[in-house]
């Protein structure tokens, strides 16, 4: 069983910057392909990014291109979501997934095994 925790949300300004780290439980060094999505009030839970197991490719939703960019340590069997330029349509609960096996689809929540319980951010305007 891999346990996800999701860390480094908040309240931010439009435009500001925020880092979201994800850890994993399981033996170091284990790896998953990971991803990001999130869920704004009302909506549906959509993906965001995701890396895959070596960290060798990144995925990225439309919206967040050229502004979030996401990495993997594999020794700490961690992700991160660096978030920069953020804007007021950003916010929603973000959520940390994982697959058990390199599935080889990263885009729909079905995709993935695991999930963490979510970190808010909040981008004010």
């Amino acid at each position: 069983q891999v346990q996800l925790v999701e860390s480094g949300g908040g309240l931010v300004q439009a435009g500001g910057s925020l880092r979201l780290s994800c850890a994993a439980s399981g033996p170091p060094g284990s790896l998953y392909p990971m991803g990001w999505f999130r869920q704004a009030p009302g909506k549906e839970r959509e993906f965001v990014s995701a890396v895959t197991w070596n960290g060798g490719s990144t995925y990225y939703a439309d919206s967040v291109k050229g502004r979030f960019t996401i990495s993997k340590d594999n020794g700490k069997n961690t992700v991160h979501l660096q978030m920069n330029s953020l804007k007021p349509e950003d916010t929603a609960i973000y959520y940390c997934a994982a697959q058990l096996y390199n599935s080889g689809s990263y885009y729909l929540t079905r995709s993935y095994d695991y999930w963490g319980p979510g970190t808010q951010v909040t981008v004010s305007s």
